[in-house]
């Protein structure tokens, strides 16, 4: 294989996210908002690093992961020689692991209760890092669900805004897989706007386009982007 040649991994991932893409600009002009209104969150937790790195070939830079020291073996070695690149927790947080989530990502998106809250302004302070953060709304009030709930909300946000001085830029849910989608994600945008928070990321592989309508400005897609686990890949 020559350097100028493609692996079937990267024309695969290519094309995945150049359909993704398409249908996100497609999906934004319905709702009246430009293409770059919404971004790409590819959630590339559990993924292979030849899928990884093709996606990374096709140019995209925006990658969601759910554990910190997962993260951490699979960026840390990439951050040096992508510097455009911006990584998202979107997985519940530990407090016994802030720092290290502080250290690595750009966004942490599962800011749930004033303890954490409290925890990540401190350490951002701290380390001087331009890293802002989302509260998860558990807008479905699913007791084995992570996020605040919304009776909540108004609380968090204080502490965060007033108490603690975190960088807060806005809201993120995952509704109950059992539910309609479209009501959560209005919902969220709903608490979004009264608190003044622009930032809304929600919308997964199977519904980020019912998200852009209720007006998501960021989408985690995972399957979409890699496609189905169990690849068996072939370089």
């Amino acid at each position: 294989m020559t350097a100028a040649s493609t692996s079937p991994i990267e024309a695969e991932i290519s094309a995945n996210l150049a359909a993704l893409n398409a249908r996100i600009a497609a999906a934004a002009a319905e709702s009246g908002r430009p293409a770059e209104a919404v971004t790409l969150v590819a959630v590339s937790k559990v993924q292979p690093d030849a899928r990884i790195d093709a996606a990374l070939a096709a140019g995209h830079r925006v990658f969601g992961e759910n554990r910190v020291q997962e993260a951490m073996e699979r960026w840390t070695g990439r951050r040096g020689a992508y510097p455009d690149l911006r990584l998202h927790l979107i997985g519940p947080l530990q407090t016994n692991k802030v720092r290290d989530a502080v250290a690595l990502f750009d966004r942490i998106e599962s800011v749930d209760r004033p303890k954490l809250a409290r925890a990540l302004a401190r350490v951002i302070a701290e380390e001087g890092r331009d890293v802002d953060c989302l509260i998860q709304v558990n807008t479905g009030e699913e007791p084995q669900k992570a996020g605040v709930l919304p009776k909540d909300l108004d609380d968090l946000v204080r502490v965060c805004r007033e108490e603690c001085g975190l960088p807060l830029a806005g809201l993120m849910c995952i509704p109950p897989v059992e539910q309609q989608p479209a009501p959560h994600f209005a919902f969220l945008a709903e608490l979004a706007d009264r608190h003044g928070l622009p930032v809304r990321s929600m919308g997964m592989s199977g519904d980020f386009e019912t998200a852009i309508h209720q007006g998501a400005t960021h989408v985690r897609v995972g399957t979409g982007v890699f496609g189905e686990r169990d690849y068996g890949d072939k370089v």
